[in-house]
């Protein structure tokens, strides 16, 4: 589908953001819209859900979900791919995307609201998106009805006094790891961004706008270097094999997604299976309780069928299981 797109989002929406780098990656025509009080008839003549990001396509289709987005323009726009071609590193780019979009978001949107200086950050800067040329009582209004809108929200990402160390610990881990492994590359997975970039690089960003976050990030420039190439992403070399990559890319799926995202994402699939209001993890020796959430046990199903099409699955098993990975993969539900 040629012509201009129409991109519905915010700047302080990861998965706006991941889709505009996406798109910009790829040079795809489209206008950048921040969704305000001003086009909200416009957003929901095509929108299914009150979601952002939406893409409005040339012919008047409504798409939404930044994934599936990424891949239906994927398979319009080819060139230059965000998938490279051997299956078990797509495969591995697809996990550390979907650790971002599932897990990375609870730490952005703990720090973003859990604490005082950073709502009212946040808030304010979203209240200012909304609506333009409001004066300073009506700004302020604005700022707190968007702090009260958000705030009892945490609950929805699992973010509570007894779980914020948890959540804050996977952060400061993170960055520790993606810090080394940048330093010697300019994307995750070479000199060129692959699925997992866009995903993991939008939530990252969102943290180093927040008050709280961003003071701690300054301690890894590496990763603050990746995430500013990738607001204007590009191909500045090919992918490197997962010899090169294993060094130090394997502890990010040893530490985060075998040992914090699976054990997590499956313990919430099993939770709504069994009809539970609310389930607990143990989460590296820690104790970790919320409420179950539909959309992450449809995106591990998502997930776990994508494995599945891996028609030789003997290298990328291997390592799974040396990352402990494979077990949550092939866990019952």
């Amino acid at each position: 589908m040629w012509g201009v797109y129409r991109l519905f989002g915010s700047e302080l929406s990861p998965y706006s953001v991941k889709v505009r780098s996406c798109f910009r990656y790829k040079g795809i025509p489209h206008q950048w819209i921040i969704r305000d009080a001003a086009n909200q008839a416009e957003f929901e003549k095509y929108a299914r859900l009150p979601l952002i990001p939406l893409v409005v396509t040339p012919d008047g289709q409504g798409l939404q979900d930044s994934t599936p987005i990424l891949e239906h323009f994927e398979a319009i726009y080819r060139e230059p791919s965000i998938h490279r071609g051997n299956t078990a590193l797509r495969f591995l780019s697809a996990l550390v995307e979907e650790y971002a979009d599932e897990w990375v978001n609870k730490p952005m949107f703990h720090f973003r609201w859990y604490y005082e200086a950073d709502r009212k950050s946040a808030a304010e800067r979203i209240a200012r998106s909304m609506a333009a040329n409001l004066d300073a009582d009506a700004l302020e209004a604005a700022r707190a009805a968007v702090e009260a809108r958000m705030v009892p929200r945490l609950k929805l990402v699992g973010s509570s006094p007894e779980t914020k160390d948890v959540i804050e610990q996977s952060l400061h881990r993170q960055l520790a790891i993606l810090d080394t492994h940048l330093a010697r590359r300019r994307y995750l997975f070479g000199a060129r961004p692959a699925l997992a970039d866009f995903g993991l690089s939008a939530q990252l960003y969102q943290c180093s706008t927040d008050p709280t976050p961003s003071s701690a990030m300054s301690a890894f420039p590496h990763v603050l270097d990746w995430i500013q190439r990738m607001l204007q992403p590009a191909a500045d070399g090919d992918f490197e094999d997962w010899n090169s990559l294993a060094p130090t890319l394997e502890p990010l799926l040893r530490e985060e997604i075998g040992r914090v995202f699976l054990p997590w994402s499956v313990a919430n699939a099993r939770a709504l299976a069994a009809g539970a209001k609310s389930f607990a993890v143990m989460l590296r020796g820690r104790r970790y309780a919320q409420e179950p959430q539909k959309y992450h046990a449809k995106s591990l199903a998502a997930l776990r069928a994508r494995y599945e099409k891996v028609a030789d699955r003997s290298a990328l098993d291997g390592i799974l299981r040396r990352c402990g990975c494979y077990e949550w993969l092939a866990a019952a539900l």
